[in-house]
């Protein structure tokens, strides 16, 4: 069965504890520049969002590549970068929709959430349990509902935000 991250936004306090322990296992510093899963704050509501990479199943990171240097690593259900490869052209961050892959300025490379090999730390220390990793079937179709209808009207409220029109 495949495993996905699950965000609770409501447990989330934004303490960014998923930040550091994510740079620090992959980096070996502790440097949100560098981590792989951001925390979106809004400091006045005292309300933090965690966002990381979904691994779409139809990646558009993994169909844009040019040097098909990202890749479907079926076990755990992940996509991945092959730094080999990778000649950073940056066309991976241009093409999520989420903005999940992004550029890190100090190794100067592209970086995404690879699911700490199929035990992600950001699940594993998180204080408040608002990361879990957790089989996709045991999801409730509720708890995914709420978790979209949230997405959405966040969604809404950036686009608001920024004066783009909704279609």
């Amino acid at each position: 069965m495949s495993k996905l991250l699950l965000i609770d936004s409501d447990k989330c306090q934004g303490c960014r504890t998923c930040e550091m322990v994510c740079s620090a296992q992959h980096e070996r510093v502790i440097n949100p520049f560098q981590s792989r899963i951001k925390v979106i704050k809004w400091d006045r509501d005292g309300e933090g969002f965690p966002t990381v990479c979904a691994h779409c199943e139809d990646a558009p990171c993994l169909e844009i590549c040019p040097v098909t240097a990202i890749k479907r690593d079926e076990t755990p259900n992940r996509v991945i970068i092959d730094y080999d490869r990778c000649i950073g052209c940056r066309m991976c961050v241009a093409a999520c929709p989420f903005g999940m892959a992004h550029f890190d300025p100090i190794n100067r490379r592209v970086i995404k959430c690879d699911l700490c090999e199929g035990e992600p730390y950001c699940a594993k220390f998180c204080p408040y349990e608002a990361v879990q990793y957790t089989d996709e079937g045991e999801l409730e179709a509720g708890k995914r509902r709420g978790s979209a209808e949230k997405l959405r009207n966040l969604m809404r409220q950036v686009l608001s935000a920024n004066g783009t029109p909704r279609a």
